[in-house]
């Protein structure tokens, strides 16, 4: 039972940093994405411009602007992936939801981020040949229809 709880705390504790990572990611992705962001960023660029002369444009100036972007972009690299999953998944849910709600869709369609490259690349073909088959089964003067209301 001792084993139990100390596995619970565990994962309770790991749920409890994953989650506090999300809404940080979440709010840091805001904030950054942001055109205040973007103007700091460029002002930080520019201060550091204008006291080139200042600090005769010497290794330590060049190494102070190197070693703070290679650390801010070390770091976005974990906040963009990490909302661009959720986005992702969340995309993914809501598709998987319509796939399931229409009564003619093809459920095996339902998780095919699950799939290995060569069953995308099968269902990709599928889905070609559908297309070159749709096109071939519309009649022309459909196309004329259409070109005319452009």
């Amino acid at each position: 039972m001792a084993i139990e709880t100390q596995t619970e705390k565990e994962r309770d504790f790991f749920c409890m940093v994953s989650d506090a990572f999300r809404v940080f990611a979440r709010h840091s992705s805001i904030a950054l994405g942001s055109a205040w962001a973007f103007a700091g960023a460029v002002l930080v660029i520019l201060v550091w411009v204008l006291t080139g002369p200042m600090f005769h444009f010497s290794d330590t100036w060049q190494l102070v602007i190197n070693t703070a972007t290679t650390i801010v972009t070390f770091l976005m690299v974990f906040l963009i992936q990490n909302t661009q999953n959720r986005d992702a998944k969340a995309v993914h849910l809501k598709l998987d939801e319509l796939i399931r709600a229409l009564k003619d869709a093809r459920n095996e369609l339902v998780d095919l981020e699950d799939l290995s490259d060569e069953e995308l690349t099968k269902l990709e073909e599928q889905f070609k040949r559908m297309r070159k088959r749709a096109e071939n089964d519309e009649s022309p003067s459909r196309h004329a229809e259409f070109s005319e209301s452009r």
